[in-house]
């Protein structure tokens, strides 16, 4: 799914007022009615309904749902924020619509009112400002989201949260923003969702479909998408009944070091448990009879040295090469790994000690193969660019450095985002808290090696990977909890995963 920008989504308005033909009034009621629909599944006929409501069309879209859940017998009480005598010619509309069905109980909210009372078991629907918002609130409006903030209420925020930015950063420090339990965001999420600073004023989120104009929106140039199941209904491989495990590549990975040998045997399983016709593990000496008894389809290759990677003589039997997971940075790995990069004409997969080792010696950097895929948490992704103060700022730094140096870059965490050297950047909607544990990532680093051996493109690779992955752990999540998940999940329902990306 597309993320349009602000701009692009006033566009998509006005493209679809012009070429449905549709009224922007008409636009608006169909906006508060899939709004309205969904607010059906989240609430009582015994709670009492607060919609605050600001005076542009955000407000209008709040006045719609204020009268279809009054229509519905909800008790409903619209407090209008009286911060301007001017509003917008189709919240006054839905103004006039609402006096005249006289369901609704009005309030209008000015500076020196007292703010209505809400209680713990009461609903606030929050309708005062949309993405359209282009400075901090603060004052009388701020005190009023101030207020909403303070309650126990089930808090639902139309579009998005008022005072939150849509394509930039917002300072709570200096702005006040609704906390919302829910955003009902209309047609397309906004940018700022997918940033863990702004997890707590979202709150879950749910795209609501207005019917935007499809011409439009297949049309217009983006850079940043929102990863859904329907992104590989036609990128998906087949398997010919004839095909045999030739057919679907034969993986390197190189792995492990004295004591961290279990993300060998993680990142190995989840490798095989994708698809991979053959995969050798180069593992130390040490390393041999674990990887052997844990992961028995692997095919192992042992390293001169006992406890660490020290080098690979012969490459020539792999379609694609991993490094990284429990690699260590060890001198010797840090040697080897520089022949490696220098002798490689092909995409790679680097993870963890992989990166932080890349991330000492930068002046490597542009010897890596054009479309190679790292694969950092935060922290391995700040040792290869420098700190930033915030989400916005690394994933901009991200996208920068994909385009820079021609690679992939996977930068873990909720919403994992995927950067291409093209400038574009895609947002994961798969994956859950459960899979902050540790092996999660060697089990992501084998499952993109896999994808990239059986010749899916890498940037294909690295998309469905991460799709899979969280979709695999979201599967585990539900069979077993949160709190019980463990990696050896994530590669257990893998298959599962498959069938579901297929359905």
């Amino acid at each position: 799914m597309k993320v349009l920008s602000i701009e692009k989504i006033r566009e998509a308005d006005r493209f679809t007022i012009e070429n449905e033909p549709i009224k922007s009034i008409d636009l608006m009621e169909r906006a508060g009615t899939n709004c309205f629909k969904y607010l059906l599944e989240k609430v009582k006929k015994n709670q009492q309904i607060f919609v605050f409501l600001g005076l542009g069309n955000n407000g209008g879209d709040g006045l719609v749902v204020a009268r279809l859940m009054a229509n519905e017998g909800f008790k409903v009480k619209a407090v209008i924020v009286r911060y301007s005598d001017k509003c917008s010619a189709d919240f006054q509309l839905n103004y006039e619509r609402l006096i005249n069905d006289k369901k609704v109980e009005i309030l209008e909210l000015k500076p020196d009112d007292d703010f209505p009372d809400i209680r713990d078991n009461d609903v606030v629907i929050d309708a005062i400002f949309g993405s359209g918002l282009s400075k901090n609130v603060t004052g009388f409006i701020g005190d009023v989201i101030e207020h909403i903030n303070i309650s126990n209420a089930f808090i639902v925020a139309i579009d998005i949260p008022s005072g939150l930015f849509a394509d930039k950063f917002s300072d709570e420090k200096n702005s006040a923003i609704v906390k919302a339990d829910y955003t009902f965001t209309i047609q397309f999420p906004k940018y700022s969702m997918f940033f863990a600073e702004n997890d707590k004023f979202v709150g879950n989120m749910k795209v609501i479909s207005i019917g935007l104009h499809p011409e439009f929106i297949e049309q217009v140039d983006v850079k940043n998408y929102f990863v859904e199941k329907e992104d590989f209904y036609t990128v998906l491989k087949s398997r010919n009944k004839f095909a045999h495990k030739g057919n679907f590549g034969h993986a390197l990975l190189i792995s492990g070091s004295y004591g961290k040998m279990g993300a060998a045997v993680l990142a190995s399983k989840a490798c095989l448990r994708t698809g991979v016709g053959l995969l050798t593990t180069h593992i130390p000496k040490k390393g041999y009879e674990i990887i052997q008894t844990a992961t028995p389809e692997t095919m192992v290759s042992v390293d001169d040295d006992e406890k660490v990677f020290s080098g690979i003589k012969d490459l020539s039997n792999y379609n694609v090469i991993g490094v990284g997971p429990g690699l260590g940075v060890d001198e010797k790995t840090q040697n080897a790994l520089k022949l490696l990069i220098q002798n490689v004409g092909s995409p790679m997969v680097f993870d963890a000690d992989a990166i932080n080792i890349i991330g000492e010696n930068k002046t490597w950097i542009p010897f890596i193969p054009k479309g190679s895929i790292f694969t950092p948490h935060p922290k391995e992704f700040e040792r290869l660019t420098g700190k930033t103060n915030n989400s916005f700022e690394r994933t901009e730094l991200q996208r920068k450095f994909s385009m820079k140096n021609g690679v992939y870059i996977v930068l873990k965490g909720a919403n994992t985002v995927t950067s291409c050297p093209d400038g574009s950047c895609f947002f994961n909607s798969t994956g859950n808290p459960g899979m902050a544990t540790a092996g999660s990532g060697d089990a992501l680093t084998g499952i993109i090696l896999s994808l990239l051996a059986q010749n899916y493109h890498p940037k294909i690779a690295a998309i469905m990977g991460v799709f899979l992955h969280g979709l695999a752990g979201d599967i585990a999540a539900d069979k077993n909890g949160m709190e019980a998940l463990i990696a050896s999940d994530i590669i257990n329902f893998l298959g599962e995963a498959y069938e579901n990306l297929k359905s």
